[in-house]
């Protein structure tokens, strides 16, 4: 495939989503410019059983960068994702069996095939238990010898642990380690991921450096939040999950706060900049914000099931909330961020007691009255404004 050096598509591509780069915008520009033929990365760590929207944020930029010509390799961590990366996590993470990873990982290329080719010549899948699980012991010390106690412990995770003397396992001192020798032995120009990786794939760049004296790249995307800084995911009860329909898409984008409206078109929709210029001037002049939210929530399903789809989600929608789905008066519940959802309910006497909470949620009678995702955690916490629906008729807004 011919190298593409149009300069308005690698401003794109160097700009929109992107949160950081490293060592900086202008190198990486200047090897986009030079028609030299380049590879980059995403590592995903199958650590559970299908893609979501937030892997969908970088898969979105490798195609950027596939249809300019260059090489992607869609890396799965199957060896690392054994061994647990403990980026934002305040306890060690539960290490997973070689079964339950592939077992994880089974959809991810036809899901990723959604943006990526993997065609003839286009995208190639590698699994780093290729070269990881060959390692002999006296190739993880000298690996170790090129990164110090000192660099480790830069992050935050690990500050925090620490200050609140919890304990910090070796075997996590390792993760990094691991993951930035796969920059090593794929001999990769650049590597892109989530903001929350940074440290991992800084790792790699110093790797790089020390054992190739290669320098490589690092872009960062922006992080699909919530209003309260919040990642999107499975623990905080809002992810989007590849395997959703359109309905279920739909729905859960609508329960998205206002504040990630533009963030959404940004780095989860094919909408141009002219556009969300354009929805930001109108939200700024006192548009609702609900009506520009059904126009992410369209745009978003067309990117995974096209624009017939999508219509259908939007009227299925529509008359549901029409047709009294909630209720005009709501009662309406302010609750600090973090508060247990399950003591808030009883103290405002929504349910009569923790048993009686843990035996809807056991029922699966406890849901987001928006999206229609069932609350199935019953240590769930608050963390961003949400309406439920509690047994079969009672509708709570709890606001922050």
């Amino acid at each position: 495939m011919e190298i593409n050096t149009n300069p308005e598509k690698i401003e794109k591509f160097l700009t929109r989503g992107v949160a950081n780069i490293y060592p900086n915008k202008d190198f990486v520009k200047k090897q986009l410019l030079s028609g030299k033929k380049l590879k980059m990365y995403l590592g995903i760590d199958p650590t559970g059983p299908t893609l979501h929207m937030g892997h969908a944020v970088q898969l979105i930029k490798l195609k950027e960068f596939q249809e300019l010509g260059h090489e992607v390799v869609l890396l799965i961590g199957d060896f690392t994702a054994m061994i647990g990366d403990p980026s934002d996590k305040t306890a060690v993470r539960k290490q997973l069996t070689k079964k339950e990873v592939l077992n994880n990982c089974k959809l991810y290329k036809k899901q990723s095939s959604t943006f990526l080719n993997f065609g003839v010549g286009g995208a190639k899948i590698k699994y780093n238990s290729s070269w990881l699980a060959k390692m002999k012991f006296a190739d993880v010390v000298n690996l170790a010898s090129k990164m110090t106690v000192q660099q480790m412990i830069e992050r935050d995770m690990f500050q925090e642990r620490i200050k609140n003397n919890k304990p910090v396992y070796l075997h996590e001192f390792l993760y990094p380690l691991m993951q930035g020798y796969d920059s090593v032995y794929l001999n990769t120009d650049g590597e892109i991921g989530g903001n929350d990786q940074t440290f991992n794939m800084l790792a790699g760049r110093n790797l790089m450096k020390e054992m190739k004296n290669k320098e490589k790249f690092v872009l960062t995307t922006k992080l699909l939040e919530d209003s309260s800084g919040k990642k999107m995911g499975k623990t905080e009860g809002n992810m989007i999950s590849m395997l959703d329909d359109e309905f279920e898409m739909f729905g859960k984008v609508m329960s998205w706060t206002d504040g990630m409206i533009l963030l959404g078109f940004e780095i989860c929709t094919n909408v141009s900049d002219e556009d969300i210029e354009k929805y930001k001037k109108e939200l700024e002049k006192g548009a609702n914000p609900r009506d520009i939210k059904i126009i992410l929530a369209k745009e978003i399903i067309k990117v995974y099931y096209g624009k017939e789809r999508a219509d259908k989600a939007e009227k299925n929608f529509l008359n549901t909330f029409q047709k009294g789905g909630l209720p005009e008066n709501l009662e309406e519940i302010k609750a600090e961020n973090g508060k247990s959802l399950m003591e808030l309910l009883v103290e405002n006497k929504i349910v009569d007691s923790k048993s009686d909470f843990r035996r809807l949620v056991a029922e699966n009678a406890v849901s987001n009255a928006v999206s229609g995702e069932k609350i199935t955690d019953a240590n769930f916490k608050i963390h961003s404004e949400i309406t439920l629906k509690v047994g079969k008729k009672r509708f709570v807004k709890i606001t922050l």
